[in-house]
């Protein structure tokens, strides 16, 4: 995605790969095939500012320079093959031919081989080189229409808002275009409606026409198309909206269940999928015990096949679900960004150190002083900032694994590591699990319980202002309202809001820093929409009351997401489990025997008796036990990242189970 932002100006002055090919283009494409004019289509979608002519001149530049290159590497690498495996001249089909016509496919066989192996190479390279350039707008189109339909619901609920609030059709348009920080893409699409109108004479009828056919979404436009025609209609914008607004939430409840069935699906095949390498692991052993060792595959499968499989559904599953759209942060109507805090910026300062010397003599002293507030309480740091715990824990882990090869815990060979299996993975794997994810999971538990506390009672506290503002109080007296007569974190920071306003704060400033503070995406969206409805009148009681329902609909659609994928967090522990469980039985009913039973046939040929070599007897249990420990413990850290993934769209969700998972397996091991 960063290649249109990144190579724009590129593009836009001189391409000298794209001016060199473009006679190539010319003989290649033609101007009215269907392949071109999907890739300027996906452009423009993707709101790529590249004429397609030199961005498929580029592309080809690109397929043709990455197509050399692996037409030179694969004949060097084919001749190679030859020289060094190949003895001879290889049969390939057997044909039977004349002695005179044999000689002479003898003699260009090989050459004629190392030449097309150059050509396949070349071919996959310039496929790949083509390819890849010419699939990103396609990508980013995707990506772009995506993000559209998941925020489509709340601007359409932000449209109606404002239209119920007195804004006029221009005004509205306005309002969601300048909305890109809490609307994103969906903004930009009006935006091109507004600057259409604004720097090209257009009127806005015929942009909105124009943007229905440019949006990579069907769904925007669909709406913009219906939208049009209550404008040509003279039609009552604030009634088509507010079907509008239900058909979106509709929609998007719609989307949910299809996205929870797809969930299912997939649970169902990693139940299928993730006992696939214990049959194999099985069969390995059996055939181990047969006489046929294959630890290579052993190895291969526990270390390789295992965590490829889990890396490979969780790939899967990304494609499928929906994560928050947006960082939650709302700039500044001056357009200045004051995003950071702490150690990671002082706001508006920044803006003015460097220009004068009182403001650099600021920023130094705030600096100490928010340094000094973060070790004066770190846990509260921590909390908004999970992930800089790792900058504590991360050293102390090194040097905690330093400690344990220096004091001799830690094999530095794999034949201590079979001697020992539980004890050295557990100083060499545990013990940096459990410093780095215990005080990690902690701290993005606590950060997720915090943001939870806001928004949990929303939905029920905007209907509470809605009822307050329809008495005919203003917003301010209506916050006061509902934070004397209500209890939770929401409530408090209603009181903060109130009292900001009395000492001088205007009441958008307020509601800014607030959901600043927190960050929730989705209550960005219901502070942008209650401060700029306020901007035209205290009297918002509508505004208030959609903003209520848009809550509630986002309430039902998590409520029952929590509902559904917590039977896919089942399936996968208790696929865990049934593993963890066939390789105890498998530790204790069968190593543990066969390594008995080969002990007794050692000593048994030591006192004169026969064999000792049969069936079993040159199995390795302590190899056995070591990889079965590892295969357990990587499924268990590989099922809690993808349980936590499903369950709440995000990997930190993931740590807990991934410090409760491999404890269970531990624990087991330990026993056994």
């Amino acid at each position: 995605m960063s290649l249109g932002s990144a190579t724009d100006a590129q593009f836009g002055s001189s391409d000298t790969l794209g001016d060199a090919f473009y006679p190539l283009y010319r003989r290649v494409f033609d101007e009215d095939s269907e392949f071109v004019e999907s890739v300027e289509r996906k452009l423009a979608e993707a709101r790529m500012a590249h004429t397609v002519e030199l961005y498929l001149s580029r592309a080809m530049a690109v397929g043709v320079l990455v197509g050399g290159l692996l037409w030179v590497l694969g004949t060097l690498l084919t001749y190679l093959v030859f020289e060094l495996f190949v003895v001879g001249t290889p049969s390939i089909l057997g044909v039977p031919l004349d002695p005179e016509l044999l000689a002479v496919v003898q003699a260009v066989k090989v050459p004629a081989l190392i030449a097309l192996g150059g050509v396949v190479f070349g071919a996959v390279g310039f496929a790949l080189g083509f390819g890849s350039l010419a699939a990103v707008p396609y990508y980013v189109a995707g990506e772009r229409k995506r993000e559209i339909n998941v925020l489509l619901s709340d601007a359409v609920s932000f449209m109606y808002a404002l239209s119920v609030g007195g804004l006029n059709q221009l005004e509205i348009l306005e309002a969601i275009a300048t909305a890109d920080d809490t609307y994103g893409e969906v903004s930009k699409e009006f935006q091109s409606i507004v600057l259409e109108t604004q720097y090209f004479d257009t009127d806005y009828r015929t942009a909105i026409r124009n943007q229905a056919l440019r949006t990579p979404s069907d769904e925007l436009g669909q709406f913009l198309t219906d939208m049009l025609s209550i404008v040509n209609s003279g039609g009552n914008m604030a009634r088509f909206l507010e079907d509008q607004k239900d058909k979106q939430m509709r929609t998007s409840k719609q989307e949910q269940e299809t996205i929870l069935e797809t969930l299912e699906l997939f649970g169902e095949m990693y139940m299928t999928l993730s006992l696939f390498p214990l049959l194999l692991i099985i069969i390995l052993v059996i055939m181990s015990m047969m006489g046929d060792a294959q630890t290579t595959l052993l190895y291969g499968t526990v270390y390789g096949l295992i965590p490829l499989v889990g890396v490979g559904f969780l790939v899967l599953i990304s494609t499928v679900v929906q994560d928050e759209v947006g960082d939650g942060y709302l700039r500044a109507d001056d357009g200045r960004d004051e995003e950071g805090g702490g150690l990671f910026g002082l706001g508006l300062i920044e803006r003015y150190a460097g220009r004068y010397r009182v403001f650099d003599r600021v920023r130094s002293r705030e600096g100490t002083h928010e340094t000094v507030e973060i070790l004066r309480n770190p846990h509260h740091f921590f909390r908004d900032h999970p992930l800089t715990v790792l900058f504590v824990t991360a050293p102390a882990t090194l040097v905690l694994l330093a400690f344990f090869v220096l004091a001799g815990f830690v094999p530095l060979s794999v034949d201590g590591l079979k001697d020992a299996p539980v004890r050295s993975t557990f100083f060499l794997l545990y013990v940096p699990l459990y410093v780095n994810l215990v005080p990690l999971t902690a701290f993005y538990e606590w950060n997720v319980k915090t943001r939870r506390s806001v928004v949990g009672k929303l939905s029920e506290d905007l209907r509470k202002l809605s009822s307050a503002n329809d008495t005919g109080m203003t917003l301010l007296e209506s916050i006061e309202v509902v934070a004397d007569t209500s209890r939770g974190r929401l409530a408090d920071e209603f009181e903060t809001i109130h009292a900001k306003v009395h000492y001088g704060t205007s009441l958008k400033e307020a509601l800014r820093e607030f959901n600043n503070a927190y960050r929730i995406p989705r209550l960005a969206r219901t502070v942008k929409l209650i401060s700029k409805a306020q901007e035209a009148s205290s009297q918002i009681t509508a505004v208030l009351t959609t903003a209520a329902q848009a809550s509630e609909n986002q309430d039902d659609i998590d409520r029952d997401r929590k509902s559904r994928t917590r039977m896919q967090v089942v399936i996968i522990i208790m696929t865990f489990v049934t593993l963890l469980g066939v390789m105890a039985i498998l530790k204790v009913k069968f190593l543990d025997v066969m390594a008995g039973l080969a002990s007794q046939a050692s000593s048994g040929a030591d006192g004169g008796s026969s064999g000792g070599g049969g069936f079993g007897g040159n199995v390795d249990t302590d190899l056995l036990t070591l990889l079965f420990f590892h295969a357990v413990t990587f499924q268990a850290i590989i099922s809690g990242v993808i349980a936590g993934y499903i369950r709440d769209v995000s990997l930190l969700a993931g740590a807990k189970f991934v410090v409760v998972l491999p404890t269970l397996a531990l624990l087991v091991f330990i026993v056994i």
